[in-house]
């Protein structure tokens, strides 16, 4: 689980069967008092991968500098430098959920109902990970 702010603008992409894919960067920001009460501040930069219908819905509707709150799991790619020969490896989060942090009207004062709705709607299909299948419930509203 992250919260943070979009560094860029997404750009979705597609596979060659077609399956959306959207690349995002998260700046996750951290604060905290050092043990002489400084308070200290550190940015954490996480890059998160999006497939399909939600990739889509992201590249649509987030741009650079808008919080999301992100759901994922880790993924550990590894490679060989062609230059060196070296292994290589980067954490990746691959995103199953967003959540949009902030409403399309309280960004954009023009923005029409028509607009604000279809984006309410995006918001829906993109946490039920882009599927339009409804997410499981327990019936309680917090995640414990």
């Amino acid at each position: 689980m992250l919260i943070g702010n979009l560094t860029r603008d997404p750009e979705v992409r597609y596979t060659p069967k077609g399956t959306g894919v959207t690349d995002i960067s998260l700046a996750v920001n951290r604060t905290w008092s050092s043990e002489d009460g400084q308070k200290q501040e550190e940015t954490t930069f996480v890059d998160i991968t999006f497939f399909g219908k939600t990739a889509e819905i992201i590249d649509r509707y987030c741009s650079k500098g808008k919080p999301v709150y992100v759901e994922g799991r880790l993924k550990l790619d590894t490679w060989e430098d062609k230059n060196t020969g070296q292994n290589r490896s980067k954490m990746k989060v691959v995103g199953e959920q967003i959540q949009f942090l902030s409403s399309r009207s309280a960004d954009d004062a023009t923005s029409s109902r028509a607009d604000n709705t279809n984006y309410d709607r995006a918001q829906a299909q993109a946490n039920q990970g882009g599927q339009g299948k409804p997410l499981p419930s327990n019936g309680d509203d917090l995640p414990m």
